[in-house]
């Protein structure tokens, strides 16, 4: 069964377009590796900048595969150089009822 997972990605300083480029191609690195569902992915911006992510794990074993996956350590190493990732409750938006966020374009 698949498993639906919030992200927040907090850009470096000056590495802001870097992330949104990035988010726009992770789930497809995911699903070409089999550990993504076709579910279609949400990304979107918080206020301060942080990309906020909605995307669909194929099952709890495809998260735990992900760790030892040579795609997908490639695609984490590169995530690393541009953001560093953070509780969504660490966002203002998150303490409200409905949260409220910039939808990014699909590149």
């Amino acid at each position: 069964m698949g498993r639906i997972v919030v992200v927040a990605y907090r850009p470096k300083p000056g590495r802001a377009d870097d992330l949104v480029r990035l988010t726009a191609r992770h789930v497809a690195v995911l699903r070409q590796e089999g550990l993504a569902t076709d579910r279609q992915p949400i990304s979107m911006q918080a206020a301060d900048g942080t990309v906020v992510e909605v995307f669909e794990w194929a099952s709890a074993d495809a998260i735990e595969s992900a760790h030892s996956n040579e795609a997908v350590q490639a695609l984490w190493r590169r995530y690393a150089e541009v953001c560093d990732y953070v509780p969504i409750a660490d966002l203002p938006e998150a303490a409200r009822l409905f949260s409220e966020f910039t939808p990014l374009p699909v590149l």
